[in-house]
């Protein structure tokens, strides 16, 4: 579920290579990371992910025009989703090493069906899901929700049910009406809350300034997205290779927080369907998401198996699990994050 980037209209895939640092290097105004050593046989790594390039991939996408990845020793591609694009297969046949889910509750449902893959780091603290409301029908908390009008989409609808869950409140004591991905139902008074994802800033803006935000993490669900996993193969086999791809993306998103506009207009010319106004908008709510106390202590890409474990247990209480809930210890390791403790910048 990537609702923002679900508007982006692209017509065919686009696949950024590890090359592309050298134009990285051409362009004026923009300091580029030079990287110590360069490998002439570079290992070849395909990355898939969950949907489009966009904003939430700033740091990958900065640690290829960096030459980050080739500083590892490999050449890197980016394979994007899209509305048919299935993110699991690619990863389980070994076309691609590594994917990034959208959310981490994406994980634990394929694990639940006998997919073996697991969580190795988290690129965003918290889900950018959000609900929408305005001052004359404010949804400040989760309580206040009872007695309104509750836009969402329907393959999110489990995520309000397990909130509900959470706080105890009875779905039938709020009206639930399915939506899609623009805000105009809120704007036209037929719901008093729609939802969608905090970085699509364009979306947003045409519910103006009063526009009043119930973030995921303020639901009392937790939750992580941008979610790197691999088999379980590759985690025992291919650890040193994932670990130099987290150390390459971790420092990308590093570059990112300390050079955020340049890292836009990077990612904007690597893919030219964004718009670099937008993004610049946007990279300060993308850096809020992806940097707290948390990565502060243990590095970017840290998440907490606990929280891990909350989710499943939600999850299994309304019945998502079909086939029972997965085991917590079959759904991520820490392997990775601990061969690149000392590599993985500590920013909140």
């Amino acid at each position: 579920m990537n609702g923002d980037d679900k508007q982006i209209v692209v017509g065919r895939r686009t696949v950024l290579k590890g090359g592309a640092f050298a134009l990285a290097a051409a362009t004026a105004g923009i300091s580029v990371f030079v990287p110590r050593h360069s490998n002439a046989a570079a290992s070849k790594v395909v990355i898939k992910y969950d949907w489009l390039m966009s904003n939430g991939q700033i740091g990958d996408i900065v640690a290829v025009k960096q030459g980050l990845f080739e500083a590892e020793g490999l050449d890197v591609e980016f394979s994007p989703g899209g509305p048919n694009s299935a993110t699991v297969p690619p990863v389980i046949t070994g076309d691609a090493q590594l994917g990034q889910f959208s959310d981490s509750a994406q994980l634990l449902l394929a694990r639940a069906s006998g997919v073996p893959i697991k969580i190795f780091a988290c690129g965003f603290r918290m889900a950018p899901f959000a609900f929408y409301s305005l001052p004359k029908a404010p949804i400040r908390t989760v309580k206040d929700m009872v007695g309104k009008r509750i836009g969402i989409q329907p393959t999110a609808r489990y995520v309000l049910d397990a909130i509900l869950l959470k706080n105890d409140i009875d779905p039938s004591s709020l009206t639930i009406t399915n939506i899609g991905f623009d805000m105009t139902p809120l704007m036209t008074g037929q719901v008093d809350a729609v939802t969608g994802w905090i970085t699509n800033t364009q979306a947003l803006s045409i519910i103006g300034p009063d526009r009043i935000d119930l973030m995921m993490k303020d639901t009392g669900l937790p939750s992580y997205a941008n979610v790197y996993f691999a088999t379980d193969d590759a985690v025992t086999g291919h650890a040193e290779t994932l670990a130099k791809v987290l150390r390459a993306v971790a420092k990308g998103w590093a570059w990112t927080h300390e050079h955020p506009e340049e890292a836009v207009k990077l990612t904007v010319e690597a893919y030219p369907q964004l718009d670099l106004a937008v993004e610049l908008k946007t990279v300060p709510r993308i850096l809020s998401l992806s940097f707290d106390a948390a990565t502060g202590k243990d590095g970017w890409g840290s998440f907490d198996p606990v929280a891990l474990a909350e989710q499943i247990s939600v999850y299994d209480k309304i019945g998502q699990f079909k086939s029972g809930a997965p085991k917590l210890e079959d759904c991520y390791t820490t392997e990775i994050l601990d061969m690149t403790a000392g590599d993985r910048p500590k920013i909140a």
